[in-house]
């Protein structure tokens, strides 16, 4: 499956632990990443400082749902889910 433009639900919903370039203590959840671009597309995707968790979240219907806000409710519940 293809990110579609204009979502960025999972590069908005997850914290992220790990430094991200402009970001050296990762993000909170429900903060966009500061390498979204103005497509809601990640500028770093196939560069080598894009941290492996991020490269590790594919895209999937189940995940991304039809539109944005869709996927944002699946992704900040599965934080809910997953915070210690």
């Amino acid at each position: 499956m293809e990110c579609r433009s204009d979502c960025g639900a999972c590069c908005t919903a997850p914290s992220i632990s790990s430094p991200i370039p402009g970001m050296p203590d990762g993000k909170p959840a429900n903060t966009p990443c500061v390498q979204l671009d103005e497509q809601q597309r990640c500028k770093l995707f196939r560069s080598p400082l894009r941290p492996k968790v991020c490269a590790g979240l594919q895209p999937s219907r189940e995940m991304c749902g039809s539109t944005r806000a869709q996927a944002m409710v699946y992704l900040i519940d599965l934080e809910r889910l997953t915070a210690p």
